[in-house]
């Protein structure tokens, strides 16, 4: 858990996250910064590398604010569109010392960090980093937290809620007692583009015309937009300094899941869908057949179905005395879901649920070879001459994934998906945030963008189910004599023996899986530089990968296998 982790992801009672300007769901539109002549109020942000905090850092920005964001790894942020105008610190929520640090000189801060699905110690990792934060930021004299948590049912004792939702509970309380005047805003489901309660609504509601789902359909609850949220919470940063509250924010209706899955099927165009609520059903159970049938992984979905249980409808509005409406009213439920759908459509989401980190995924950059510490590391190289420019070669390579596949055995890389789903991982469903451009942290399938150097460099870290830790790096070069060159190389780092068997058993497989991908990615370069169309597709993100076409199997030359035993130096 750290300033960028999990933070981001939905959760809460739904999303617990938005989307604001930028291109996000329409945007707050900016709001009055409330600073006075003279410096700038500042800020920060943690989670800014999540879902929700990667929209609220462009809203401030926009206000008039000073931006700091905590993040456990700066390099995801880099390649925001906003990076250039915001500071960025490293830091982890959990470690005292850098989150002080982070918080010097701040007057409003913004803790937007949670644990989700983090394992069964994650209460006490939220109760940790909440209670440092709040000390941190007494000492430092910030003069307002505003933390954004989950919409807890009236009548229904704390022991009965979900442990992620008592979780946000007693997070609130905890930086409410800090000694800093704190604003806990509760939302229930949050709609927004890229979020993982509308991804949810969504594929359930597009790949089942008919279907059997649990009764938490039923349940009653008070949707908000994503700009709603945000504007809330750029608006916290002005409250008066006697406010230490919590405040229930929602929509204007209040109506069933089942209800909202037939009002996003009205706005898609889609048929009436039929569904038929059953009562046996648990979280676990209907948490993997939310897994199976959308993208969002069953660890994720659990916690999202069990906020669902009980009715979440808010029982008062007084933030509306502090920031008051706008002029038309809340954004509904089909207006929310309208926007939702139009940036899906118009790949034009500045963020999604996959931006945070996946629990249990490795986070560690590739190190250099000292830190291995006497391990192993498995390399598997290929290396091909391309008849084509480094232009049209990277194009090919940044479009790589998502709709438009892995360049060899389709197959393969879908059983590969389905059995990373069955041992509780993300699998192939998460696909690209952006058809045609990646940046760094970006959630691609089931890898993350690690490093990314335009035009020379895309390494990918693994976040699938795996014995070991392993990257993926594509390489577009110049060679000897000014050709271009494709340098591909598959790292694996295995944790004890279940790691060296697993390397060992899949290893007769690399020639066809990473000797088809190398060859797949020349040629489709070549066929991109040989039609003149500069390698850009109606989705704008390369030609259509020669993998998916299944090509005639043609000659290929083995890359290089080879192990090197590290030591440290």
């Amino acid at each position: 858990m750290g300033g960028g982790t999990g933070g981001g992801t939905d959760g809460v009672t739904g999303d617990g996250t938005g989307g604001g300007t930028g291109g996000t769901d329409g945007g707050t539109g900016g709001t009055e910064d409330g600073t006075a002549a003279g410096p700038p109020v500042r800020c920060l942000v943690t989670g800014a590398s999540g879902y929700l905090g990667g929209r609220l850092v462009p809203e401030l920005l926009a206000a008039g604010y000073a931006v700091r964001c905590l993040a456990r790894d700066p390099a995801r942020l880099r390649d925001h569109p906003w990076a250039g105008r915001a500071e960025v610190v490293r830091g982890d929520v959990t470690d005292a010392a850098s989150t002080g640090a982070a918080l010097r000189g701040v007057d409003v801060a913004y803790y937007l960090v949670h644990s989700l699905g983090g394992g069964s110690g994650f209460e006490e990792t939220d109760r940790t980093a909440a209670r440092i934060f709040g000390e941190r930021a007494r000492a430092a004299g910030v003069r307002r937290i505003v933390y954004l948590g989950g919409l807890t049912p009236r009548g229904v004792p704390e022991e009965e809620l979900s442990p992620h939702l008592r979780s946000r509970a007693e997070v609130g309380r905890l930086l409410m007692d800090s000694g800093v005047p704190t604003a806990v805003l509760r939302a229930a489901v949050v709609i927004g583009s890229g979020s993982a309660s509308f991804e949810m609504l969504r594929y359930l509601t597009e790949r089942l015309p008919a279907m059997v789902t649990p009764s938490w359909v039923r349940t009653r609850l008070q949707p908000i937009a994503v700009r709603d949220v945000l504007r809330y919470l750029v608006g916290c940063a002005t409250l008066p300094t006697g406010v230490n509250r919590t405040f229930d924010v929602g929509g204007p209706e209040v109506l069933t899941y089942q209800e909202m899955m037939r009002r996003y099927a009205e706005v898609a165009g889609l048929r009436r869908r039929i569904v038929l609520p059953v009562p046996v059903l648990s979280p676990t159970l209907s948490s993997h057949w939310v897994g199976w049938v959308t993208p969002v992984p069953a660890a994720l979905a659990r916690p999202l179905a069990e906020s669902l249980r009980h009715e979440v409808v808010c029982a008062e509005h007084d933030i509306a005395r502090y920031v008051p409406d706008p002029p038309g009213g809340r954004t509904g439920v089909t207006e929310a879901l309208r926007l939702a759908l139009k940036r899906v459509r118009e790949a034009d989401v500045a963020t999604r649920w996959s931006s945070a980190s996946v629990p249990g995924a490795p986070s560690d950059p590739l190190p250099t070879d000292p830190d291995w510490a006497g391990g192993s590391l498995y390399t598997d190289v290929r290396r091909r001459a391309v008849a084509a420019s480094p232009e049209v070669l990277w194009r090919v390579v940044e479009g790589i994934g998502g709709e438009n596949g892995w360049y060899s055995l389709p197959l393969a890389w879908t059983v590969r998906g389905l059995l990373d789903r069955l041992a509780g991982g993300v699998g192939l469903a998460r696909g690209r945030r952006d058809a045609a451009r990646l940046r760094a942290g970006d959630a691609l399938d089931f890898w993350r963008v690690e490093e990314i150097e335009p035009g020379r460099l895309l390494r990918l870290r693994a976040e699938m189910r795996l014995p070991g830790l392993a990257w993926l790096e594509l390489w577009v070069e110049r060679g000897p004599e000014g050709g271009t060159v494709y340098r591909q190389r598959a790292l694996f780092h295995p944790h004890g023996l279940a790691g060296q068997a697993y390397w060992w058993g899949v290893s007769p497989f690399h020639a066809v899986v990473f000797g088809g991908m190398a060859r797949n990615i020349a040629e489709a370069a070549e066929a991109s530089e040989a039609a003149g169309s500069a390698g850009v597709t109606a989705e704008g993100a390369g030609p259509r990968p020669a993998g998916a076409r299944r090509p005639a199997r043609r000659s290929w030359r083995p890359g290089s296998v080879r192990r090197r035993a590290v030591r440290r130096r």
